[in-house]
């Protein structure tokens, strides 16, 4: 996958509200079944295994087959074409603290 490619997968895959939640779930547990992702969300068992296979289709979540569960966790790595995209734009943001910086002592020496 390219890069280019890895961060649409990412964006496209945290675009959503309820599939956001579904990855705080899982970041917040250290391994989860569909079943335990169901409880309490409010969201079809379906559905959560389809917000899960689009987090798997993103690398944001691995999964370990054991008999008849299916358990999730977190990949962290799978950040990671975020990470590195907005830390291109780390230059501006240090550019604008910066001014603000000198703005604020100019007013209130």
């Amino acid at each position: 996958m390219t890069e280019a490619a890895a961060i649409n997968a990412v964006m496209r895959a945290l675009a959503d509200p309820t599939r956001r939640a579904v990855f705080e779930r899982v970041v917040g547990a250290d391994e989860i079944t569909v079943v335990e992702l169901t409880r309490g969300s409010g969201v079809t068992q379906g559905a959560i295994s389809q917000h899960l296979k689009s987090l798997k289709q993103a690398g944001l979540v691995a999964e370990r087959p054991a008999g008849r569960h299916v358990f999730y966790r977190a990949e962290p790595k799978g950040l990671s074409p975020l990470i590195d995209w907005m830390s291109h734009y780390g230059v501006f943001w240090r550019d604008r603290f910066s001014n603000l910086r000198t703005l604020l002592k100019e007013i209130d020496p």
